[in-house]
């Protein structure tokens, strides 16, 4: 497949033996693809499913009570129509993408304002969802350990101590996006270049992607240059990696570009909600390339928070 499915369980309750060949088979599938499907993760699916029921309920509220809750790409709330296009990021002009999104992340403050109220600023939550907060909250706290155990599994892949990227993650930076992708009845027929999300790459170490199986689906970009559906297994994770993580690792992993594409035709009551953490490290983790015999390329040393900021500025649109 494209986006290879790989189960976790031996991993977790596997020999050395085991634990290395996942990690190689990871290895693999982000030379080649940058993007995987995990099992044996240990998420319950009914946590993902009062998630994404509860979020449901937000994004069923009218325009005014959104409205509360209103804020831009970076802020914690209410992402409306019109304020995001991710094909900026590569420098491609088009129309806003055909989505809204609750977005919520870290809010362990660091004491410094200037990092605090854009990294670590506290969450928001609709008073007319109250149980959005509670189920939310658990899923992040699954999604946060999920994510250090991958980034344990990159290490290991790649020879280096299991610790080598999570040391940098002591009070990391991540964002929570639940993104919903209305349907043509509400969005109406879209533009020439619009998506539900534009083509891009992610931007920081690794995505953990709960997604609803859909005609207006996920694509990935191969590594010969087509774009592809991205397959869909119920209880699997979709996992990528972002620029952060190809830079740290001198572009030995592909941060594969992908899109979502736009409501069609044929399912025009299609509305699809996916649930998405992006994981970051520290704010002011210092990172340096693996340069080779690991990687292909030397990267100059940036600072995360730095790099990050870059990148979430390019796509807001003003």
């Amino acid at each position: 497949m494209t986006v290879p499915l790989i189960d976790l369980e031996p991993w977790f309750h596997g020999s050395l033996k085991d634990r290395a060949h996942v990690a190689d088979q990871i290895d693999r599938a982000l030379q080649d693809s940058g993007f995987l499907l995990v099992t044996g993760h240990g998420v319950p699916s009914s946590l993902r499913e009062d998630t994404r029921k509860q979020a449901r309920r937000f994004f069923g509220l009218s325009g005014e009570a959104k409205q509360r809750y209103a804020v831009s790409v970076g802020g914690r709330g209410w992402l409306p129509p019109g304020v995001e296009a991710n094909s900026y990021a590569e420098g491609i002009e088009s129309p806003p993408d055909l989505k809204e999104s609750y977005s919520v992340g870290a809010d362990h403050p660091v004491g410094d304002p200037a990092v605090d109220d854009f990294w670590y600023a506290p969450n928001v939550w609709p008073d007319e969802v109250p149980f959005l907060e509670s189920t939310s909250v658990e899923y992040m706290a699954r999604m946060r350990a999920l994510s250090d155990e991958l980034l344990t599994v990159f290490a290991v892949a790649l020879r280096l101590p299991e610790n080598h990227f999570t040391r940098h993650t002591g009070n990391p930076t991540y964002t929570f996006n639940i993104n919903w992708y209305p349907p043509l009845t509400v969005v109406g027929h879209p533009a020439d270049g619009q998506f539900r999300i534009g083509p891009h790459t992610d931007f920081g170490t690794v995505t953990v992607l709960d997604r609803e199986a859909g005609v207006g689906g996920l694509q990935v970009f191969t590594k010969d240059g087509r774009w592809q559906n991205a397959p869909h297994v119920p209880d699997a994770f979709t996992v990528n990696i972002g620029d952060l993580m190809a830079r740290w690792t001198g572009d030995r992993w592909r941060s594969t570009r992908h899109r979502v594409l736009p409501p069609h035709a044929s399912a025009p009551d299609e509305d699809l909600v996916s649930l998405i953490f992006f994981y970051e490290t520290d704010h002011d983790a210092r990172i340096a390339s693996l340069g080779p015999p690991i990687g292909k390329a030397d990267y100059p040393e940036v600072i995360a928070s730095d790099y990050l900021k870059e990148k979430l500025d390019a796509i807001t649109v003003t």
